[in-house]
C-alpha cells in the first residue's frame, strides 16, 4: 500500500498549514469561541484556499482531488483545532455529487466548491443512539417537492448553516432530501458544544424539501462514512499537537532541579503516546482508502479505523493531562482545548463502544456466511 504524498497534495498541505499558522492562532480561536463558535469570516478564507472543492467535480466548478486530498486538509485543521466545521461541506459535496439529479448538482454543487453555500448533515435524532436506520422524520409529496416534519439533534453550526442534508422517511422506508435553513417550517436553536465550537437543535414543520435520493439510508451510511474518516484525520492532526505540545511543556517544566522530560518514567508515557499516534495515523490512512470500497467493506473498514481513532485519542489525551498536571485542564493554556477537541471528536459520528460493537457484529455475520 502506497503511504507517499503526491506534489500536489504536499503543496496543499503546506498552503493550509499555513493559513493555520499565520491565520488561525490560538488567541483568534479563543475569540470566536467566545463569540458563538463559527466565524463565517473564517469560513470564507477557507473557501478563498479553494478547499470546498476537494470533492467536488471540475464539471461542477470543483478540483475534483478526493479523498486523500480531503485527509490531508483534515489533518492540518485538527492541529489548529479549526472551529469551522470543514467536513460538513467534504459530505456535501461526496453525497450531492454521487446521489443528486443533475438540477440539484447544477444549484449546489458551484456554490459549496466556491464557499457561499455552507450545507451540513442533520441526521442525529434523540432516540436513534448512533443508529442510522432509526428515524421518526417524515415527508410527503407536496406539488413538485415534498413536505418534511421532524427533528434533528446536535447540527453542526446549525443555526448559521444555508442548507441541511435531511434523512426522513417517505412511505416507511428512508430518503435523503436537502432543506434549505432560510424555508418556511424550519427552525433551529444553536448552543457552544464542549469543545468551543458550535451546533443546533432543527425542528422541520412541514418544511420544503428537495429530494436527493429515495435510497436514503444507502446515502445515510456513505455520508456517515466519509464524516468518519475526516474526523479520523482531523483527530490524527489533534492528536499530533497535543503531542508536541505535551513534550514542550515537559522540556520547560522543572522539578528536583531538573526538567521532567529527563525522568526515564515519564519518557515511556510519551513513547507509549507517541505509539498511539501512529496507530491512529495508519487506521485514518486505512479509512481514506477504504472510502470508494464496496459498502460493507467500507463499512467495516470506518468502524475499525473509529474504534482505534477512540481508543488512541482516550489514551493521549488523559496522558497529556496527567503529564501537564492542573495546568493542563485550565481554560487559558491550549493544552486543555485539545484536550477538550479529542473528548467531543471520540463521540463525532458514534463512539467506540459504538463502532467496537458494529466491528464484532460484521464479524459474527460473516462468520455466520463461513460456518
Amino acid at each position: 500500500m502506497d503511504f507517499n504524498f503526491s506534489e500536489d497534495q504536499d503543496q496543499l498541505r503546506d498552503a493550509v498549514r499555513k493559513w493555520v499558522d499565520k491565520g488561525y492562532d490560538f488567541e483568534r480561536r479563543r475569540g470566536i469561541e467566545a463569540k458563538g463558535g463559527f466565524s463565517r469570516e473564517a469560513w470564507d478564507e477557507l473557501a478563498e484556499l479553494g478547499l470546498g472543492g476537494l470533492y467536488i467535480s471540475e464539471d461542477n466548478g470543483g478540483l475534483g482531488m478526493g479523498p486523500v486530498a480531503g485527509m490531508v486538509v483534515m489533518e492540518e485543521l485538527g492541529r489548529g483545532i479549526v472551529l469551522e466545521p470543514f467536513a460538513q461541506t467534504l459530505i456535501a459535496g461526496a453525497v450531492l455529487g454521487g446521489y443528486a439529479d443533475a438540477a440539484t448538482k447544477e444549484n449546489w454543487l458551484p456554490r459549496i466548491a466556491g464557499g457561499q453555500a455552507l450545507v451540513v448533515l442533520a441526521y442525529q435524532e434523540r432516540k436513534a443512539r448512533y443508529r442510522l436506520d432509526v428515524c421518526d422524520a417524515t415527508a410527503v409529496k407536496s406539488g413538485n417537492g415534498y413536505s418534511l416534519t421532524g427533528a434533528k439533534s446536535v447540527v453542526p453550526v446549525g443555526d448559521e448553516a444555508d442548507a441541511f442534508l435531511v434523512p426522513a422517511k417517505v412511505d416507511g422506508k428512508i430518503a435523503l432530501f436537502l432543506v434549505e435553513r432560510s424555508a418556511s417550517g424550519v427552525e433551529a436553536r444553536g448552543y457552544g458544544t464542549q469543545d468551543g465550537g458550535r451546533a443546533a437543535e432543527v425542528v422541520f414543520d412541514k418544511a420544503d424539501a428537495t429530494l436527493v435520493t429515495a435510497d436514503g439510508l444507502t446515502a445515510l451510511e456513505y455520508a456517515v462514512d466519509v464524516g468518519i474518516a475526516a474526523t479520523c484525520a482531523e483527530a490524527v492532526g489533534v492528536l499530533d499537537k497535543t503531542l508536541d505540545v505535551t513534550i514542550d511543556y515537559m522540556n520547560q517544566r522543572k522539578q528536583f532541579g531538573v526538567v521532567i522530560a529527563s525522568f526515564q518514567a515519564l519518557r515511556h508515557r510519551i513513547a507509549d503516546m507517541k505509539m498511539q499516534l501512529e496507530l491512529a495515523r495508519s487506521m485514518s490512512y486505512y479509512a481514506t482508502l477504504k472510502l470508494n470500497a464496496p459498502a460493507d467493506e467500507r463499512r467495516q473498514a470506518l468502524a475499525r479505523a473509529k474504534y482505534q481513532l477512540g481508543t488512541s485519542m482516550r489514551y493521549v489525551a488523559a496522558n497529556s493531562v496527567q503529564l501537564h498536571g492542573g495546568i493542563g485542564v485550565t481554560d487559558e493554556y491550549i493544552g486543555s482545548h485539545y484536550f477538550r477537541k479529542l473528548t467531543q471528536l471520540e463521540l463525532t459520528f458514534g463512539d467506540t463502544l459504538h463502532h467496537l460493537g458494529e466491528v464484532s457484529a460484521r464479524m459474527q455475520d460473516t462468520a455466520g456466511v463461513f460456518a
